[in-house]
């Protein structure tokens, strides 16, 4: 199969997409008497509206991990802190939106039934930090998108890191 690279993963918001709606039920849900029947009634609004949400994630999910565990004999993914991640860099909502243990759950189960295999990258290792042209190193805060290497290299951060991760990954299907 052709490989997919420079293709980015986009996932569709989809906590964001609801978020004006689910406020406005929460307000109208907030000036209700506790307890009441008008309160029971709104209180299943803003469960449905949330319940969506989360049904729609999940199938995305699901569908995008078929994808993936159909198309490849192995996976390789970075094993991400992503509760760190939504409490130190402020990402929270959209981290907690994207589903990604969810995903990697999803995708372990997919790929062991279909006896292929799923590579974690330790979350130490600096893939974002490494030249995945000459190998070598250098700070990078997150603020910076492109990666500007001495020996000339030039790529997108997140691009560079991917292909750090599969070098890492190869290189640990060798030694397995």
């Amino acid at each position: 199969m052709e490989s997919e690279q420079g293709k980015k993963a986009n996932y569709p918001r989809f906590y964001r997409q609801s978020l004006d709606k689910l406020a406005k039920e929460q307000r109208i849900l907030s000036s209700r008497k506790k307890g009441s029947g008008r309160w029971e009634k709104q209180r299943l609004k803003v469960a449905g509206i949330q319940e969506k949400t989360a049904n729609q994630r999940k199938n995305f999910l699901h569908h995008k991990s078929k994808e993936l565990a159909s198309n490849f004999d192995a996976v390789v993914i970075e094993d991400l802190n992503m509760k760190g991640m939504s409490q130190a860099l402020h990402f929270g909502k959209s981290v907690h939106d994207n589903g990604w243990g969810m995903f990697t759950t999803f995708l372990a189960y997919k790929l062991k039934e279909q006896g292929k295999q799923m590579v974690k990258i330790d979350k130490w290792f600096p893939s974002t930090k490494k030249c995945s042209c000459c190998g070598a190193e250098k700070p990078m805060s997150l603020a910076e998108r492109t990666y500007h290497c001495s020996c000339g290299y030039v790529a997108d951060r997140d691009y560079n890191s991917a292909i750090n991760i599969k070098k890492e990954g190869l290189r640990l299907l060798a030694l397995a």
